[in-house]
């Protein structure tokens, strides 16, 4: 623990030498109740309760490591807010959330929206004016973030031959082709590119590692073992 206030402070640091040494080791073997094998406390208004930091420039290297051997367990648990400053993998993801019917007895799950693009979602509902037609505002940073639009158009209550009179052009489109007062249902996708999004495209298919080829991200999926995982590769530095 550092407990001071101003400037650089160090609560634990440790070294190792060894190509399968390890720097810091903690251990907690009591089976009950609720336990760590390491905490981090950090009292500082900037501070950071545990920080991980691979140095290394070449080869695959992790900053930080969480397993669990639990099937019910979590690798890491965050309370708050988590913001990732670079790019985020998975294999899956959803949201969990306390289900809105029974709250206090079942969960609710919906699994995310993927895209081989990095691509942004928009969708709203208009009216058709007296002309059968109707134009869609958009935010004013719309264009400088998207590009490549793609158009979808439902009408509500009764067909009519909608179509898009006019493409994206001034953060708006225009719908056309109903009757008047018919409401439109659309949706509008774009593809990323802020200066960011150009810089670290997502590289859609890619080879393996060598040091993984021949093993799989997710063995259990292809009925492999667990010692067929490219997972275990980061354990190795934890085996004593």
């Amino acid at each position: 623990m550092a407990n001071r206030t101003d400037g650089e402070s160090i609560g634990v640091r440790g070294e190792s030498k060894s190509n399968t040494g390890v720097g810091v080791l903690g251990e907690m073997n009591v089976t009950n109740g609720v336990t760590f094998g390491v905490k981090g406390i950090n009292s500082g208004a900037n501070g950071r309760g545990v920080l991980g930091h691979a140095t290394d420039t070449t080869g695959i290297n992790y900053g930080v490591v969480g397993r669990t051997e639990s099937p019910n367990g979590f690798a890491g648990y965050f309370i708050g807010r988590v913001h990732v400053a670079g790019f985020l993998s998975k294999a899956a993801g959803a949201f969990k959330i306390d289900h809105p019917i029974d709250p206090e007895n079942k969960t609710l799950s919906h699994s995310f929206v993927e895209s081989p693009d990095m691509m942004n979602i928009y969708n709203g509902i208009v009216t058709l004016g007296k002309d059968g037609s109707a134009e869609v505002a958009l935010p004013d940073w719309f264009e400088a973030l998207n590009r490549e639009f793609r158009y979808q158009l439902t009408c509500i209550g009764g067909f009519a031959p909608v179509y898009v009179a006019k493409k994206v052009s001034g953060n708006r489109f225009k719908i056309a082709g109903g009757k008047p007062g018919t409401e439109v249902s659309w949706q509008l996708t774009g593809v990323r590119k802020d200066a960011y999004a150009e810089m670290h495209r997502v590289t859609v298919e890619e080879m393996k590692p060598i040091a993984e080829r021949g093993a799989y991200l997710h063995p259990e999926a292809f009925g492999k073992s667990a010692e067929k995982g490219a997972q275990r590769a980061p354990e190795k530095a934890e085996q004593r």
